[in-house]
């Protein structure tokens, strides 16, 4: 019996997105058999027997609790004493009792020869996915159909799963890269088929084109769209900007990253030191490390820093570091480059997505000078660090002001003016900039 493991804290259901492996496939230990989505991850579920996957017990997009059986797979052992099984009689009242689902099945075929040949007509070259001898989920015979890519075209797509098998991120990454014309005439006969006329439709229908592209959204960036929808109309957005110098930060990460790689074998972004100066500013503002529900301020004991982390199919997701106050220089690096990593490559626990209590997004990365990011709930605020930029500026000395070149950036705090206003808001972002202008140049890790 396969069965939906524990997901950790608080996760108590999964929804099926794809099934790795048909009835009659042979199953290794460590085989990906399922891929499940929660509301915040996906993951594979593997299977910790070797045998043949005998039942399915759930359908693609059926939610499944933690505990419940996913699959069946028929062990070695069963498999040997199956087969060396004493034989049973076939009685003549089960005999009987088939027929009528073989009547069935001529009639079924009467009635599907027509639709075959309505199909047929519409699309006379397209070959069923099912005629190749290469391993598809349903999935990604799903998504073939749809997007109208014929079994020759599929067979040449080179998979990057297990045992060269074609994967849902392989079959996108052919649609985005994908130069062959548009099947116009398809596509119209098509649209002829299922709506022979447009009267009678509702006016504020979108209408396409034989060269529009209809993009149905993944469940994530669905997810996505939801919880952002939520918080704003949720929070009270109000957003405060502080500009920093970061110089003397600047140039000291330049003189120790080597020396830290070597070391410690990580890479020193600024990502970590911008959480120890967010770390700081909450420790001296706590309110903002809490969250609402009703009529009630919950200010959080632990500091757990989420970090919205792009992936590479365009999706958000924000992993965080908990009790990220107990962690010095080294250990945020390292958690930092682990969580980004492995938010990547889809491999984080739901876990490590949850509990967060205030976040931090770097839009520099992607060259923003800076934004207006939209609270993670049920959090109060949330930080975006812009691009760090060559500025003129005037520098003041004791012996007077000169323009000289620095290296600044623009803090954007987003937070809830229903808990905050708007001089702690802008205290709290100027106290992290002051964190970084002041940053000591002689700190050893």
């Amino acid at each position: 019996m396969l069965k939906l493991p524990s997901m950790g804290e608080s996760v108590t259901e999964a929804t099926l997105t794809a099934w790795l492996k048909e009835v009659g496939d042979t199953i290794e230990i460590d085989d990906s058999i399922v891929e499940v989505s929660t509301d915040k991850v996906d993951s594979d579920v593997p299977s910790d027997v070797e045998g043949v996957l005998l039942e399915k017990r759930f359908e693609l997009n059926q939610v499944i609790q933690v505990g419940d059986v996913i699959a069946v797979i028929e062990t070695e052992q069963e498999i040997e004493e199956t087969d060396t099984a004493p034989e049973i009689a076939i009685s003549e009242e089960a005999v009987v009792e088939e027929k009528p689902a073989e009547l069935s099945k001529e009639v079924i075929e009467t009635v599907e020869a027509p639709v075959q040949k309505a199909v047929e007509a519409v699309s006379p070259q397209q070959e069923s996915v099912s005629d190749s001898t290469r391993f598809y989920s349903p999935l990604v015979k799903n998504i073939a159909k749809t997007e109208g890519i014929s079994l020759a075209e599929l067979d040449r797509i080179p998979g990057t799963g297990e045992n060269n098998r074609l994967t849902k991120k392989d079959i996108l990454a052919h649609l985005e890269n994908r130069t062959a014309a548009p099947q116009a005439p398809i596509t119209k006969a098509k649209a002829e088929v299922a709506s022979p006329s447009i009267e009678g439709q509702i006016k504020s229908e979108p209408v396409t084109s034989g060269e529009d592209q209809v993009i149905e959204m993944t469940r994530m960036a669905k997810l996505i769209s939801h919880h952002m929808t939520e918080s704003k109309n949720t929070s009270v957005h109000v957003q405060s900007f502080v500009e920093a110098d970061v110089t003397e930060l600047w140039d000291w990460r330049e003189k120790v990253k080597n020396q830290f790689q070597a070391r410690e074998g990580e890479k020193l972004t600024f990502t970590p030191i911008f959480i120890s100066a967010i770390i700081h500013a909450l420790k001296q503002f706590p309110l903002l490390n809490s969250s609402l529900q009703g009529d009630q301020i919950i200010q959080k004991k632990d500091i757990n820093i989420g970090m919205a982390t792009a992936l590479g199919d365009g999706n958000l997701i924000v992993p965080v570091i908990k009790n990220a106050d107990h962690l010095n220089l080294v250990g945020l690096a390292k958690a930092v480059n682990d969580l980004s990593n492995r938010a990547r490559v889809n491999q984080l626990l739901p876990d490590e997505v949850q509990g967060g209590t205030y976040t931090v997004t770097n839009i520099g990365n992607f060259g923003s000078i800076t934004g207006t990011p939209i609270i993670n709930q049920p959090q109060l605020g949330i930080l975006a660090l812009g691009v760090i930029r060559k500025m003129p500026a005037v520098i003041e000395t004791p012996n007077g002001d000169f323009v000289g070149i620095r290296k600044k950036i623009i803090l954007s705090h987003s937070y809830d003016h229903r808990v905050v206003n708007g001089a702690m808001g802008g205290q709290f972002a100027k106290a992290v900039a002051d964190y970084l202008e002041n940053w000591d140049p002689t700190i050893t890790f």
